[in-house]
């Protein structure tokens, strides 16, 4: 999902990178670039949405951050810069933790941060619903399309015949894609 925010915010895009830094190999959840500026992204999910992230994840966040920015940003042939660390959360950061964040200049987004700007409002703004929150597929169906790679509701707007590998009835097929509208058009 973050991937696809930052998409719809002029982004280009790649997830799941391994990068070298001064010290050790870092897997990079998602790198954003825009205007020769890339950001590297770490996204925590946790399945229990009372969970929060305390100050030391955006302490091992920076930490890995700074590692793989000093080696980026140390290439003489390199056409990008390396500038920011971002940390994303489904749930919800401490005190501590949006105090330290802010410290250092680390882009931090969760469900309730920054105030009256957390995931819901960037999911609302774009459309961005998960194929899970889909009434009219069953779990097996969804499962499905997970395993091709389809998360959001948009991907099946923008692609239906995704829907056909499931072999859903016509009618089926069209429920879903009366729910898959509604939810993008909101």
């Amino acid at each position: 999902m973050v991937g696809a925010l930052l998409k719809q915010k002029g982004y280009k895009t790649t997830v799941g990178v391994v990068l070298q830094g001064a010290c050790v190999e870092h897997e990079i959840d998602v790198l954003a670039e825009k205007q020769r500026n890339v950001y590297a992204i770490e996204c925590k999910f946790h399945s229990d949405s009372k969970h929060t992230s305390n100050v030391k994840v955006p302490l091992y966040i920076n930490s890995r951050f700074l590692d793989v920015q000093k080696k980026w940003n140390s290439n003489q042939n390199g056409n990008t810069h390396l500038k920011q660390g971002w940390l994303v959360t489904n749930t919800r950061f401490t005190t501590d933790a949006i105090s330290y964040g802010n410290c250092i200049g680390l882009t931090m987004l969760s469900w309730n941060h920054p105030k009256n700007n957390g995931i819901p409002k960037h999911v609302d703004r774009f459309g961005l619903y998960p194929i899970t929150a889909l009434t009219t597929l069953s779990k097996h169906e969804k499962r499905q399309l997970l395993d091709k790679g389809i998360i959001l509701t948009m991907e099946i707007e923008q692609r239906p015949e995704v829907l056909k590998e499931l072999n859903l009835s016509s009618g089926k097929t069209r429920e879903v894609l009366s729910e898959v509208h509604q939810l993008c058009h909101m």
